[in-house]
């Protein structure tokens, strides 16, 4: 039994009424001081053991974390052949907008890898939010086709084309990949008018690190960066996790905390 963390198994719809699964990490002593929404990576899930390590170090610092699947993956509805980029971010403010609805609205927003990255694309549209975090994430979200050199061509040819990712067969088309090359991440991150704390790895193989010092200079103050010396993309190492999850609480305290 997690001895800080509560779990609650919650749903909420899509902008398109499909149900999408989460969890509401919260304190078990009740003490909450911040609401927070965190947005997993590329084809991942709400239940990777990063996530989920990170979101028991910050609840044990009073920050409860609603994480949940985006359209299509896990345990929530929809076909994922048929979503894109921009349907992530819709998903985020519709998860945004039920947290608003049914506990409190989140001051803080987390994003790793894609999700990172949809998050920044995200946060203008969530008002409440006052501080934002990426996890070893893209600059572009195009970034995300470099690890599929074959897939635009077969795309082009025949107007969708399958992937395999974590011994798992998706399929994308080109509706994908033309919202992807379409995203002006970067006009987004100058726009962003939230504090930004950048996580990387040196030594991620998934994600190089010079897209978090693209990131950094395209960000406005306050920002922030902190290397993740030695971790891994996925942040499987539990004490990797920790560590991020404690910077994170401490660096986004006086933003999040106490927000009326």
């Amino acid at each position: 039994m997690n001895r800080v963390m509560h779990s609650t198994k919650l749903q909420f719809e899509n902008g398109r009424g499909a149900r999408l699964s989460a969890l509401l990490d919260r304190p078990r002593d009740g003490k909450i001081t911040a609401y927070a929404i965190f947005s997993h990576c590329f084809t991942c899930n709400k239940l990777y053991k990063g996530i989920r390590n990170i979101c028991q170090v910050l609840c044990a610092h009073g920050i409860a974390v609603l994480r949940f699947d985006f359209t299509g993956l896990g345990e929530s509805e929809g076909d994922f052949t048929d979503t894109t980029f921009s349907d992530n971010i819709q998903d985020i403010i519709m998860a945004a907008r039920f947290m608003e609805t049914h506990f409190e609205a989140p001051s803080l927003m987390i994003g790793h890898s894609l999700g990172g990255a949809a998050t920044l694309a995200a946060a203008a549209q969530v008002t409440s939010c006052r501080a934002v975090v990426t996890i070893a994430s893209p600059s572009e979200p195009a970034h995300v086709l470099d690890h599929f050199p074959e897939l635009r061509a077969v795309i082009e040819s025949k107007g969708e084309a399958g992937i395999r990712v974590g011994g798992i067969d998706y399929m994308v088309n080109r509706r994908f990949v033309e919202d992807l090359d379409g995203c002006d991440l970067g006009a987004a991150i100058e726009k962003l008018g939230r504090a930004l704390l950048i996580l990387h790895s040196p030594q991620d193989k998934t994600v190089d690190i010079v897209n978090a010092a693209r990131i950094f200079s395209r960000a406005c103050h306050p920002k922030s960066f902190v290397s993740l010396d030695r971790a891994d993309h996925l942040m499987m190492d539990r004490k990797d996790a920790a560590y991020a999850g404690e910077v994170i609480a401490a660096w986004s305290a006086p933003y999040v905390e106490g927000v009326e």
